[in-house]
């Protein structure tokens, strides 16, 4: 490779990046069009999120053999069977197998906890999130029902 080849290489890969560098980063004056950079959420986005994390568990659960889908008598899924068929055999194949099959069933069985929890926490942010914008509105209420005026809200922040 000639020396200018390699000098052109690193002025690319330097030019790459950059360009990563300055897509990671946030924009000083707030980014997104969102005055200040204020984090929001919408209910259909939680909601969406909160279904895909639930498809990938079941997805996930039904596609791994945790449960011992294809058992037979003896309770032992279809890899672990072949597991103590090749150690009963004197292969010590059969023991890294059985090693695998345990330490897969850890991760997945992992995985499936964060799904679930990430579901479960959206579903229950999504209704509590409803809740308390209910209880704002109710609250922040005239005396005869009207909406409270900006400048009345404005006190609570001085």
């Amino acid at each position: 490779m000639a020396w200018e080849e390699w000098e052109q290489l690193k002025s690319e890969a330097a030019q790459r990046r950059s360009t990563q560098m300055e897509l990671n980063q946030f924009p000083a004056e707030g980014g997104a069009g969102v005055p200040g950079g204020d984090l929001v959420a919408y209910q259909d986005d939680l909601g969406a999120v909160g279904h895909d994390a639930f498809v990938l568990y079941d997805d996930l659960r039904k596609g791994t053999d945790i449960a011992g889908a294809g058992m037979n008598k003896d309770g032992a899924g279809p890899t672990m069977q072949a597991a103590a068929s090749l150690t009963s055999r004197g292969f010590a194949m059969g023991s890294a197998l059985q090693l695998t099959v345990e330490v897969w069933t850890g991760q997945a069985k992992t995985v499936l906890q964060a799904c679930a929890h990430i579901s479960n926490h959206l579903a229950f942010s999504k209704k509590s999130h409803t809740r308390d914008d209910a209880e704002i509105a109710a609250t922040l209420r005239s005396r005869d029902g009207t909406a409270v005026s900006v400048s009345q809200i404005s006190k609570y922040f001085e």
